[in-house]
């Protein structure tokens, strides 16, 4: 689990604050309040304005693949096929018409922003050169998400942070639910700390809190793995990797596929200045 930004992403940010601001053929571009960066700015065409296809859409939770001038955008469900230079995509199958057609700038597909962003249910509103995207918040049981606490530890120490970012905390609860594995019975031994005497041991290396307004956990997820302190023939049969339903006190086999991604969101969440430290105790 990172802890630091990545020295790249780092540099990215310093490079992006040191930009002038854009004129008005150059807007800002602000995801709940959040202002994003891209190598290519976003700009107004025809009073359309347009914007980087992966900036926005990975921004928005979207993955994109790209093949033979045509890009596809999928999000719970949603599938949008679009192609350079044409005024129509495909969502769902549905054929509808764009009010502008994407195009290529300095090597990156551009796309006009309203039409990403209303396909994907947010809400833009225009202030003078300010472009905002409003997300819809993740509501677990009727109550809305305010943040997503994550807490982990190394060998001395801990850190406990939040994440603010509405798609961010959707799109990684999204990955604990649709990532269950099997149902399964606790382990025998589980902790923070690894056991390393006895075989069958599990360590917890994150414990994910998605909260209320008033800091509340509506929904809590610990993610375990198995201690490899043992020959592989002692710990034949054991998964490599558990997941805790703490909410429901119920365990489910789990992989390090979602994990992987679910660290990838956190490191975006980093970029886009979503994160907050809690504390800090790391020596």
């Amino acid at each position: 689990m990172k802890k630091m930004i990545p020295g790249i992403a780092l540099g990215l940010m310093l490079a992006f604050a040191s930009m002038p601001a854009y004129a008005a053929d150059n807007p800002v571009i602000k995801i709940d309040g959040v202002a994003i960066g891209s190598d290519v700015r976003p700009e107004v065409k025809n009073n359309r304005t347009m914007v980087p296809l992966r900036v926005i859409s990975e921004n928005l939770g979207a993955k994109v693949n790209w093949s033979n001038s045509e890009a596809t955008i999928t999000k719970d469900g949603l599938k949008v096929i679009l192609k350079l230079n044409t005024k129509t995509a495909v969502v769902n199958g549905k054929t509808v018409t764009l009010d502008a057609a994407p195009y290529v700038k300095n090597s990156r597909v551009v796309v006009p922003l309203r039409f990403i962003a209303e396909t994907f249910d947010c809400e833009v509103s225009y202030s003078n050169s300010t472009v905002t995207v409003s997300t819809a918040p993740l509501v677990i049981d009727g109550v809305q998400v305010k943040a997503l606490q994550q807490e982990y530890h190394m060998t001395m120490g801990g850190v406990v942070q939040q994440i603010s970012g509405n798609t961010t905390n959707k799109t990684i609860y999204n990955l604990f639910e649709n990532n269950k594995g099997e149902k399964v019975d606790a382990p025998a031994s589980y902790s923070w700390r690894a056991n390393i005497d006895v075989p069958g041991s599990y360590a917890k290396v994150g414990q994910y809190d998605f909260l209320d307004g008033k800091e509340k956990s509506l929904q809590r997820y610990d993610i375990y793995t198995l201690v490899n302190a043992f020959p592989s023939d002692v710990l034949d049969g054991y998964p490599a990797v558990l997941l805790h339903d703490a909410t429901e006190d119920q365990w489910y086999l789990f992989s390090d596929i979602p994990i992987r991604s679910i660290n990838d969101q956190v490191d975006r969440a980093w970029v886009s200045g979503l994160v907050k430290i809690i504390s800090d105790t790391v020596a």
